[in-house]
């Protein structure tokens, strides 16, 4: 025994290339037996689950939006469900979907359906194969004439917990806000389903609010929920009635303020009081007011000043351009207001909103004039922290706070 031991060693000790060899061996062994049983451990070996993919590369030219929903029973899938939500023409912001409700034979997913938006038929056939802790999608999906070839490999799967927290929530409208430090005080939403939406954005027409053009693109989430959002710009006096009146309109689900013009940054607050005609702000004061500060503050003479019916006030103010004095050109400088309560209703303060200068220099001279042009970049114009001044100069004119970011309160 002895004698066979020392033989044992001493070839080990001449073969270190063979002691390696078994010991990377025992190692990879070690290493495959523990991601078997990670990749084992994501299902059960009996009951039933759901997990989801929630991409798969190639549909529609890389433009889709694809969850597959896969219905597990231990470690067979049963059934699926196939969503895919794609632009309804090449380069089209519009959108389509259709949802599929897939049988399983095999490794092979096969369904139809028709499309949401626009009615085509839809067929899908595809296979999928397990590669490790991944899964390899191929085939084919027709959309009406057209056909998408599918070839995607290196899918993971999310379980249901996982899927459920990457799904955004749908807060962007407050219904009831305290104040209009979250929210801006022209700026509504309108949830709709989508089998009325056309019918109230029908009814906005003629009356005095302005429709977000981008609200009018109804994303995936919108065409997965049913409903959308119409975003609406509206004199800051009405929205209250407006939101209200919404509340009882077919197909609105909710109505309330939401993010718009006004920013916490360049908004001041003071008291109501001498700013108001009756229960009505007294437009004419408050915008010579703003008018005279800026033109003090900005070196500029007034030359319009107009409230849109939209509650927006708009500023226009020229000056001596410094870029090149012998020329005698010309600044003019356009700025935006809003002002209003700062809360939608019962409130004693004013919240003002001044927006940042947009400057424009022009040969306005007698006789034959230069045409100028401006390559610089909107970054290029703005580079001043606060504008000129112009926020800190109303402030102090109206003896207003501003906001403070680090206690979120005004002061």
């Amino acid at each position: 025994m002895r004698a066979l031991f020392a033989g044992l060693v001493g070839l080990i000790v001449a073969s270190p290339e063979l002691a390696l060899a078994q010991a990377n061996t025992q190692t990879n062994t070690q290493a495959n037996a523990q991601a078997n049983t990670k990749s084992q451990a994501k299902r059960p070996a009996s009951g039933d689950e759901v997990r989801y993919f929630t991409s798969i590369d190639g549909l529609m030219d890389g433009n889709a939006d694809v969850i597959l929903k896969e219905n597990y029973r231990g470690r067979t899938v049963t059934s699926a469900v196939l969503d895919v939500c794609y632009p309804a023409a090449r380069g089209s912001d519009r959108k389509d979907r259709f949802v599929a409700d897939l049988a399983v034979a095999g490794d092979t997913l096969t369904g139809t359906a028709t499309s949401q938006v626009d009615k085509l038929p839809v067929t899908v056939n595809l296979t999928r194969k397990p590669t490790g802790d991944t899964v390899e999608f191929r085939g084919r999906i027709k959309v009406g004439q057209t056909t998408t070839n599918v070839v995607s490999p290196d899918n993971s799967d999310l379980s249901a917990q996982e899927f459920r927290e990457t799904q955004g929530s749908d807060e962007s409208i407050v219904e009831a806000p305290r104040d209009f430090t979250e929210v801006s005080p022209e700026a509504v939403g309108v949830k709709v389903t989508l089998d009325h939406a056309a019918d109230f954005l029908k009814s906005l027409k003629g009356q005095p609010v302005e429709v977000s053009l981008g609200s009018l693109t109804v994303p995936c989430e919108a065409l997965r929920r049913g409903q959308m959002t119409v975003s609406l710009g509206i004199a800051p006096e009405r929205a209250a009635a407006f939101v209200a009146q919404a509340r009882s309109l077919p197909g609105v689900t909710r109505a309330g303020w939401t993010s718009g013009m006004a920013d916490m940054e360049r908004s001041i607050r003071f008291p109501a009081s001498g700013w108001r005609s009756g229960d009505k702000l007294d437009r004419d004061k408050v915008s010579a007011a703003i008018a005279d500060v800026l033109a003090r503050t900005l070196s500029a003479r007034l030359s319009s000043a107009r409230w849109n019916d939209k509650g927006r006030l708009s500023l226009v103010l020229k000056r001596a351009s410094d870029t090149f004095p012998a020329l005698g050109l010309t600044d003019t400088i356009e700025i935006n207001a809003l002002v209003a309560a700062d809360r939608p209703t019962g409130s004693d303060h004013l919240m003002l909103w001044v927006g940042s200068p947009s400057i424009t220099t022009v040969d306005e001279t007698a006789g034959p004039r230069l045409t100028l042009t401006d390559s610089s970049s909107d970054d290029d114009d703005n580079d001043q922290s606060d504008d000129y001044g112009i926020v800190d100069a109303l402030a102090k004119f109206f003896k207003a706070q501003r906001w403070d970011f680090e206690t979120s309160a005004w002061k």
